[in-house]
């Protein structure tokens, strides 16, 4: 009885330490977002361009079937149409992500829209890709 009462209680600390790893993992900041924020200069075509093409070009190119494309006017296939904006007017503010409009909306403080749609249940990008974006306007939103 001694015996299985021991093995039960090892088995019990056993998942409660790997439970807790767990935890503490996922409370710590991905090493993607961590790199990203000391990395150096963001690229437009290494850095951001894969994100618009994996997540935003779908909706954002140039067609009538484009749903994104056709409600804004936003092309996102190019830095030269990302840089002129919408129909409504410029998105990118070159130095200032906490006042451009394409940084707003991957984090819904944008009216309450929200980009990319549908994307997941959270629906929002990585934090990585979402940090890139927005240090990459910070950093001026140069075609590099």
């Amino acid at each position: 009885m001694k015996i299985v009462t021991l093995l039960g209680g090892s088995a019990l600390l056993a998942f409660s330490i790997v439970a807790f790893a767990a935890t503490d993992k996922a409370l710590a900041p991905a090493q993607d977002a961590i790199n990203v924020l000391q990395s150096g200069e963001v690229s437009f075509q290494k850095d951001v361009q894969p994100i618009l093409i994996d997540y935003c070009v779908s909706c954002h190119h140039p067609s009538p079937t484009a749903k994104g494309y056709a409600k804004s006017g936003l092309d996102l296939t190019s830095y030269e149409g990302l840089m002129k904006g919408t129909k409504f007017g410029k998105v990118v503010i070159p130095g200032d992500s906490g006042a451009s409009t394409f940084t707003k909306l991957l984090t819904g403080t944008n009216r309450g829209l929200k980009m990319p749609m549908g994307l997941n249940a959270g629906g929002t990008l990585d934090r990585q890709y979402i940090l890139t974006l927005r240090k990459w306007v910070k950093q001026g939103a140069k075609n590099n």
